[in-house]
């Protein structure tokens, strides 16, 4: 018979923990097994919004947008002069896009994006703000200090390089457009969309690393 080990249980038990959903998505899945069940909810409809807003409301769409205005220099003037207008050049429109402003990271400046009231964020290119965004301790501190909350993401931001925070309304919208990363020329335009990530385009990623060659 194997004897207990408290110190090995001890070990063992955040590993185990480690595995478990969170306690939201226990009850969300418990809710939607519930309706499902009773004939209310078709999991197959379940699965389609989760992959809409995952693969085309979400990030994906605004790394194209990213990636467009790293292959046309023409459209990414356009896109920083009218960032409503630009996304509407493809296609793209709808909610909290009216006023969009596109701002560009550059060796001397970086942007991050934040919502101080509330938590105001482009929908329409990024799909839904992560909770981060939403808490207390980001839209209040990335103001006040900006550098330590990207240290907490792991940017560490020179300091000749001047960090402009942009605060969201519900009016104005904004959104981050990052460097190309260093050896990506080689890619296409699809390519590209695949490395932008949707920190960097509210500017709590500034590299972008570049598979197979680059940094």
């Amino acid at each position: 018979m194997v004897e207990y080990d408290a110190s090995k249980a001890a070990e063992l038990h955040p590993i185990i923990h480690s595995h478990v959903p969170s306690k939201p998505a226990l009850r969300i899945k418990a809710l939607e097994t519930l309706l499902v069940e009773k004939g209310m909810l078709d999991s197959a409809a379940v699965d389609a919004w989760v992959e809409v807003y995952s693969e085309e409301i979400g990030p994906k769409t605004g790394a194209g947008v990213v990636a467009h205005a790293w292959c046309d220099n023409d459209f990414r003037k356009r896109l920083l002069a009218d960032g409503a207008s630009g996304v509407a050049e493809l296609g793209i429109t709808g909610w909290a896009l009216g006023n969009l402003k596109v701002v560009e990271n550059t060796d001397d400046v970086h942007n991050v994006v934040v919502c101080t009231l509330c938590s105001c964020y482009p929908h329409g290119l990024l799909g839904i703000q992560p909770s981060w965004y939403k808490l207390e301790a980001y839209r209040s501190r990335v103001v006040r200090d900006p550098r330590g909350v990207l240290a907490e993401f792991e940017v560490m931001m020179p300091d000749n390089v001047r960090i402009d925070v942009w605060d969201s309304t519900a009016e104005l919208r904004y959104l981050v457009l990052p460097q190309r990363p260093a050896g990506s020329e080689h890619l296409n335009e699809e390519e590209l969309a695949a490395l932008v990530t949707r920190n960097s385009m509210i500017g709590t990623q500034r590299v972008l690393p570049v598979a197979n060659g680059g940094q």
